[in-house]
């Protein structure tokens, strides 16, 4: 029997408590030990205006911060992985979970060209000075364009997989197609690691999507769908035409945490990378500023160094601060209503109860861009900030702020950044950095902090300024 067949045939109704558990942060329901896989919540419903977005939680009690220093992230962070500790509590061992992890990371990098490996994260000493910061404090880059397929979003759909793989059964085989709607990035990432599995993919895309990523699908095995606006109808199609497709039986295999929540597991390898790195050298950060489109990227990341906290391997969060383009800021509107709530010098306690009733209400905070958004860092252009909420409570409770920049900003911090770091990042990759130099601007960052941010995609050859993420 393979591990994977274990892992779905071995007593599951017999799984003690877990250390890890999938729980809706909207409604509160946290699925039994005996139900090791799901992506949404089981309790959401058409019309009920509450903001279900199902995500692992960890008891901290129970586990550790890992300290083995395995290049393969998803080795590395695997007992944070809910799926791991299912897997274990149904018969697999530890070898058994690694050997599947690297087997897979094999098949990715056989066709892709490379798997997953911890990425360079460091002081852009250039950068810093250019910027006006100071020895003791400065930039620090973490560098996703050397990642699989070109950005940091096979982090998601890799740890998605992962828990596919783990369940086994009909979940784990390739009886449910894939399905992602994306204008580039993750199209890419969830094609790479689609095809490294065998399983089927389908791919919706908008009409402006770049022809060369539009071609690197195809030579990936899949048929990608274009989706066009249709008049009068608010929200982005290809978003549309995903969900019809899930109602139809495929599973999410998409970076929007409310479709499948799984997705902001993997994507927290990058956050306990930067941990990891900045423990080793002594170095804390006191901001983490993060470019946001549909949100999971910045989820991901809050929810990596929330936990860290949690496991004792940090003293203090730094500040969370997020940047959208004035094409499409969803975010930043849903951020300055939450906060419009709040009464002046409120505490954590009286942020988390605000928040708790903007869960139950979505639509007053959150709904789709009312125009048909634009901008060179095409990658944070979502209608919606789906995964939104988290976001929101990390800037609340960290005193973060939603920053929002226009087209000549993103241009500059483009040409900054790779200028002063020699990566060729693309627009949306770099919009992080347009959000330092207005936080800068402002006296929200001093000389002396300690600032990170992402570069989360390269640039690509056959891409124009708007380029798609």
């Amino acid at each position: 029997m393979s591990p994977t067949t274990a892992a779905a045939t071995s007593g599951l109704d017999t799984i003690p408590s877990l250390p890890t558990a999938l729980a809706c942060s909207g409604c509160g329901y946290r699925l039994p030990d005996n139900e090791p896989i799901r992506w949404r919540c089981p309790m959401s419903s058409a019309g009920d205006d509450t903001d279900h977005v199902l995500r692992r939680v960890i008891d901290s009690s129970r586990l550790s911060f890992p300290s083995e220093p395995d290049p393969n992230p998803f080795v590395r962070y695997r007992t944070l992985l809910h799926g791991y500790h299912v897997a274990l509590a149904a018969g697999m061992s530890d070898g058994d979970v690694t050997q599947l992890i690297r087997r897979l990371d094999h098949a990715v990098a056989g066709v892709d060209g490379r798997g997953f490996e911890v990425t360079p994260f460091a002081r852009a000493d250039k950068l810093s000075e250019q910027l006006g910061l100071g020895p003791e404090g400065g930039i620090w880059v973490k560098d996703e364009t050397g990642n699989v397929s070109g950005s940091h979003k096979g982090r998601h759909l890799f740890g998605v997989l992962l828990e596919l793989e783990l369940a086994g059964g009909d979940i784990g085989s390739s009886v449910h197609p894939l399905a992602i709607a994306s204008c580039g990035n993750a199209a890419l990432a969830a094609a790479v690691v689609a095809r490294a599995a065998g399983r089927p993919l389908h791919v919706f895309i908008p009409p402006d999507a770049d022809p060369a990523v539009v071609a690197r699908l195809r030579a990936l095995g899949t048929d990608p769908v274009v989706c066009e606006r249709e008049p009068g109808t608010t929200g982005d199609p290809t978003y549309h035409r995903l969900r019809e497709e899930i109602a139809r039986g495929a599973i999410p295999f998409t970076c929007q945490g409310n479709l499948n929540g799984l997705a902001i597991e993997g994507g927290e390898t990058l956050g306990w990378e930067m941990v990891s790195a900045a423990l080793a050298k002594g170095e804390p950060l006191d901001h983490l500023v993060i470019q946001v489109g549909g949100g999971a990227l910045a989820s991901s990341c809050i929810q990596a160094f929330i936990e860290a906290r949690d496991l004792s391997v940090l003293a203090a969060l730094p500040r969370f601060h997020t940047v959208q383009t004035r094409g499409a800021s969803p975010l930043a509107r849903a951020h300055d209503l939450v906060a419009a709530r709040l009464p002046e010098g409120a505490d954590e306690a009286a942020i988390e109860v605000e928040l708790a009733r903007a869960a139950t209400h979505r639509s007053e905070f959150m709904w789709p861009w009312e125009t048909e958004p634009h901008s060179v860092a095409g990658g944070i252009l979502d209608d919606e900030t789906y995964d939104w909420l988290a976001v929101v409570r990390g800037m609340l409770l960290t005193g973060g702020h939603a920053v929002v920049v226009d087209e000549a900003a993103l241009r500059d911090a483009n040409q900054i950044a790779r200028a002063s770091t020699d990566i060729d990042v693309d627009h949306t990759g770099s919009a992080g950095l347009a959000g330092v130099i207005e936080l800068l601007r402002r006296g929200e960052i001093g000389p002396d902090d300690r600032v990170a941010v992402i570069y989360t995609g390269i640039r690509r050859a056959a891409a124009s300024d708007g380029e798609p993420s």
